[in-house]
């Protein structure tokens, strides 16, 4: 059976996982107050458990008791329950994954969610509550074995026709205000279904946009940091810019705009962060059969390293995106111009760091994520500072690098190109980019040598330099200890003896620095 267009295909009764089938038997034959509803049904509807990622969310929505049908349909899968929301009685049941042998989901196990919400009386009454069309539609249950399941949809919002002219469409104009978290999921759903607002919701959304500092700073990250998860990811902060979202989550990007830069630079700061946002997106995947990507250094453990979850959910690429988004905040706070009419941005990547922590830190993200991000934001300057012409950067160069950068130095130099792509736009020159490409796979080949953090034993302490070259215990020692510690990292002594003879002729140089 299809829907008009093919838009809505072969999506027949009896197609579906497993474990709904044992959902639907768990609800009584004649139950008519359990209704499938959200998300998976609108999944269903245009075929994307069968044409893209399966979804493994469950929304149903039932009458009576919601706590124990959670806790029995729990116990009859083998889940366990959660509340979600005990004010508006919302429980979820997680599932562990399975292999589902007779889906044919030869994928990896993945938990299912089942989120049971509590309705009353008639259930277009609770359609009408939903925020978006493509939400508002609803399945008893048992209908979804039958042969005219399609039929069956109460469908009084004309979701499925939202679907086949793929928009995104406000239930009605008061949803903002019920509940502003879904003024940012309006983008999110469209991202995620590549569907388009609907001109009288991007009406509302505007209107309402200044309700986001009303939702929760987690929320508000979830949402965020999904939309930058996607691909093409620029084009939907655009698309928050203009519904005067993007600004209102990230303060500092107002005073971005149109603050100019040297001529190295296509763009203003603003439209250059935004871009880098998009090269840093393109430039984790892959050649592409592009001549300017295919300078991209790009290995198969590439895909592998930036699809690493590292932010509770989310991978390497979209931190790296994120970090791109801030790796130039503090330009405006550092613009100057110096006595020979040069502009400078001194210290706008230490600055950047320290906004870039703060706001994260608001935003509620995981210490780790903000600590990746705010150290891109330090360093995303240092792998184009490493040599100088032609020169590449030398072995000592390159240790102090992933020394200092640690576990996002590999990120960082990806940063570092999409930073130079994003500076020249259209005014790229292939012999710059192709030079400034083979100088970042230099770093990365080298870095890739580099020993294990945890090295060989020390040579000498900073007791061994005391008690030998009769020093005073402080920071000189410690610069001391440092210098032989890098030669040993680099191969260039291998003995005690050899380590107290560097350090003997350091000490000097050292003290001229003082």
């Amino acid at each position: 059976m299809a829907i008009q267009d093919g838009a809505i295909q072969n999506a027949g009764s009896g197609q579906g996982p497993p474990i709904l089938d044992r959902v639907v038997r768990f609800f009584p034959p004649n139950e008519t107050s359990a209704f499938l509803v959200g998300g998976y049904l609108r999944d269903l509807l245009i075929s994307r458990a069968k044409s893209l990622d399966p979804t493994h969310d469950l929304d149903i929505a039932v009458t009576g008791d919601v706590e124990r049908i959670a806790r029995d349909l729990a116990g009859d899968l083998g889940g366990s329950t959660v509340p979600l929301s005990p004010s508006r009685v919302v429980f979820r049941v997680v599932v562990p994954g399975t292999r589902e042998a007779e889906s044919g989901d030869a994928g990896e196990d993945k938990p299912w969610t089942i989120d049971l919400t509590a309705f009353s009386g008639d259930i277009q009454e609770d359609l009408s509550r939903r925020d978006f069309c493509v939400d508002a539609m609803a399945l008893a249950i048992h209908d979804r074995d039958k042969d005219d399941w399609l039929d069956r949809i109460i469908d009084p919002f004309h979701g499925r026709q939202d679907l086949v002219k793929k928009r995104i469409r406000a239930v009605s104009p008061s949803i903002f205000r019920e509940d502003p978290g879904r003024l940012l999921r309006s983008v999110r759903l469209a991202s995620q279904l590549g569907f388009a607002l609907d001109p009288e919701t991007v009406n509302l959304v505007r209107a309402e946009a200044h309700r986001v500092s009303l939702v929760s700073a987690e929320r508000i990250r979830d949402e965020f940091l999904a939309i930058l998860a996607m691909v093409n990811a620029k084009g939907y902060l655009v698309i928050l810019d203009r519904l005067d979202l993007l600004c209102r989550v990230i303060p500092e990007l107002e005073a971005t705009k149109g603050v100019e830069q040297p001529v190295v630079h296509y763009w203003d700061v603003w439209g250059h962060i935004l871009h880098c946002v998009e090269t840093a997106e393109l430039v984790t995947q892959g050649h592409q059969n592009s001549p300017v990507f295919m300078f991209v250094p790009w290995t198969p453990e590439s895909q592998a390293y930036f699809n690493e979850d590292v932010a509770g959910g989310y991978s390497r690429r979209t931190v790296l995106k994120l970090a791109a988004l801030f790796h130039d905040i503090a330009k405006p706070q550092t613009k100057a111009i110096d006595e020979t009419g040069r502009t400078r941005f001194l210290g706008h990547s230490e600055l950047g760091a320290t906004m870039a922590a703060q706001r994260l830190t608001q935003l509620r993200l995981s210490s780790r994520a903000v600590a990746m991000v705010s150290r891109m934001v330090e360093h995303h300057l240092r792998p184009g500072n490493m040599s100088q012409g032609a020169e590449l950067p030398t072995a000592r160069a390159i240790h102090r690098y992933f020394r200092d950068v640690d576990d996002v130095a590999v990120d960082t130099l990806y940063l570092a190109l999409a930073d130079h792509l994003a500076a020249k736009g259209p005014n790229l020159s292939m012999e710059q980019w192709s030079a400034h490409a083979r100088m970042i796979g230099h770093i990365l080949e080298a870095g890739s040598e580099q020993p294990e953090s945890a090295g060989p034993a020390r040579l000498i302490t900073g007791h061994d330099l005391i008690a030998h070259l009769g020093l005073e215990p402080g920071p000189l020692v410690g610069r001391i200890l440092e210098t032989v510690i890098e030669a040993q990292a680099l191969g260039e002594i291998h003995t005690r003896e050899e380590a107290l003879a560097l350090a003997e002729q350091t000490v000097p140089e050292l003290r001229a620095r003082e």
